[in-house]
């Protein structure tokens, strides 16, 4: 692996070396008998002057097919269409599949929009203008509109003559959608058997008509999960009147997913995980609002400790393990987080069942706390030499486990309930959150020892 990547570093070195002696023949040569991806790699190694010259070198078609693989996150396709002649960048996104040039357009400002708009061939312009309208993160949003469709009450012969020469145009060919005179989806035929069956056979006689098709204003999350459970290479999309209106195919569901992965974990954490500046004054600005409001809650725990500082007085010992109870509380409701946050993206109600996560978790709680009170209860007990101690320890890590848990469950559910993302409950916010709740929780707890602590 690392010899291949090594020659492909080789590579890249040549294909500079033709760009800057300007030996379009050589450079076309040897860039077009590279996979796509890596001529995107190729591209994104590229300096600004170098891309411009590949612009040179390249058609609208062939840029078209390395910008699909392109990273749509990627912050610079802003900057790449824009150092393009506007005539080409047009016919570029005019040759992509029109959800991908719909991914891309959805990164530029409504005037930049129109410009390329109004640069491409009509039916290209609104085809893409069609898509532009759906909302994110919907169905529409995601769907091409580059499918094959044909007629029930076609022959087999028909439909393959349509497949032929449809063909080059569509985003996927292996599935074939059938529609009645009034588009509505009414079946659908695999390329297999459109090959194995006789010509003069009828498409109604061969088509599957148990259909399983996502309405176009569906959440993509869930499209996602209908697609995973089973097991499409695409899926079709139709209107409120069970029109085709467009298909989705497995390779934007990926893209969806690593979507969500992503926004679950930047919940989780806190920050964007995707995050790609490398100006740290940029970075720090969308670091800052999470950590203030976590200073706030954190100053609000240090409060409350100094309540206590007359205990602390009389019983240092106490100090000692404030770190231990709140470290491991804030561990455990972290991970009763992370659980609820996966079952609340789950869209099988069976599975979301919120009263059985928060006994569970409950239970989990009570579970985990009465093992480590009676580990830190001995341990402490064995070490100071002091089992009263060790018992107040004990329970207040049994008590402030089972709240964490608790927390960590019932937050997200909550969120979710008045339209929020529960991954916005991150574990930063429960971690400080339980820090709180386990340090009232542990010098209650104290209080009624304290005769046998000093």
């Amino acid at each position: 692996m690392k010899e291949e990547q090594i020659e492909f570093e080789e590579q890249i070195k040549q294909l500079k070396e033709y760009l800057d002696a300007e030996d379009i023949n050589q450079f076309r040569d040897h860039f077009l008998e590279l996979h796509v991806y890596e001529q995107s790699q190729v591209y994104l190694s590229l300096s600004d002057d170098e891309r411009l010259r590949g612009y040179n070198f390249l058609s609208p078609k062939e840029m078209a097919d390395m910008f699909e693989i392109l990273e749509e996150e990627e912050e610079s396709v802003e900057k790449y269409l824009e150092e393009m002649n506007p005539q080409y960048a047009a016919d570029m996104l005019s040759e992509m599949y029109r959800d991908n040039a719909v991914d891309m357009l959805n990164q530029l400002d409504p005037a930049t929009i129109k410009k390329y708009l109004s640069l491409m061939p009509a039916e290209d312009a609104d085809g893409i203008r069609r898509l532009l309208k759906y909302e994110d993160d919907t169905a529409g949003s995601i769907m091409t509109t580059e499918y094959i469709s044909i007629f029930a009450n076609q022959t087999i012969k028909s439909a393959m003559s349509i497949l032929k020469r449809k063909a080059p145009e569509a985003e996927t060919i292996y599935y074939v959608y059938v529609v009645d005179s009034n588009r509505r989806l009414v079946g659908v035929i695999s390329l297999r058997d459109l090959i194995v069956h006789e010509d003069d056979e009828m498409i109604f006689d061969i088509m599957g008509d148990r259909l399983v098709s996502v309405n176009v204003n569906d959440d993509q999350r869930d499209v996602a999960r209908t697609i995973q459970d089973y097991d499409f290479l695409a899926i079709p999309v139709v209107d409120n009147e069970e029109r085709l209106i467009g298909i989705i195919t497995v390779d934007d569901i990926i893209d969806v997913i690593n979507d969500e992965a992503a926004s679950d974990y930047s919940g989780l954490a806190g920050v964007d995980v995707e995050e790609k500046s490398e100006n740290p004054f940029v970075v720090a600005s969308k670091r800052l609002p999470w950590l203030i409001i976590l200073l706030f809650l954190g100053i609000g725990t240090s409060t409350l400790i100094s309540n206590f500082e007359e205990m602390i007085s009389e019983a240092s010992i106490l100090a000692v393990f404030i770190s231990l109870i709140t470290g491991t509380a804030g561990n455990a409701g972290t991970q009763s987080l992370a659980v609820a946050v996966r079952k609340l993206a789950d869209n099988d109600e069976n599975k979301r069942n919120f009263g059985k996560l928060i006994l569970s978790e409950i239970s989990s709680g009570l579970i985990t706390g009465v093992v480590t009170g009676v580990t830190i209860f001995l341990a402490v007990g064995i070490w100071q030499q002091n089992f009263v101690l060790g018992l107040v320890i004990g329970i207040a890590m049994l008590a402030a486990i089972t709240i964490a848990n608790l927390a960590g469950s019932f937050i997200p559910i909550l969120m979710e309930k008045i339209g929020f993302d529960p991954a916005v409950a991150s574990g930063p916010f429960i971690t400080t959150l339980t820090d709180l709740t386990s340090v009232l929780i542990y010098f209650n707890i104290a209080a009624l020892f304290m005769n046998y602590l000093t």
